[in-house]
């Protein structure tokens, strides 16, 4: 395996064991690809996804902006989806990727969203 992959697993499992999310305060997981990103909010007490975005959902697929532009979107359509489930606390997990460009964009778009980590 690539050591960069490597070092992110250890990484994510060390964040792993330290955070996890509840039904009242879930936790807001991000999963970035090369081109894509996805961010849900799991319940981990009964391992359930209780709400999921992504730069693949069609109002923001036709938007033809650069990456880090539609991750804020991302971030924002999970909160507005978060709040509408009455959801405005959650715990953070960037899953082992540094808070930077696009995980930063993501977590200050749920931020301006309504969501507080």
């Amino acid at each position: 395996m690539d050591s960069k992959v490597l070092r992110r697993q250890n990484i994510r499992y060390r964040i792993r064991h330290k955070i996890s999310g509840s039904n009242e305060k879930p936790r807001l997981s991000v999963f970035r690809s090369n081109s894509e990103i996805y961010v849900q909010l799991i319940d981990d007490v009964s391992g359930k996804t209780l709400v999921s975005a992504s730069s693949q959902d069609k109002d923001l697929k036709a938007q033809k902006v650069t990456r880090i532009e539609k991750s804020k979107m991302v971030g924002a359509a999970i909160a507005r989806k978060a709040v509408e489930l009455g959801l405005t606390t959650v715990v953070f997990d960037r899953s082992g990727y540094l808070y930077h460009g696009r995980v930063k964009a993501l977590a200050e778009g749920a931020r301006e969203g309504g969501l507080q980590f």
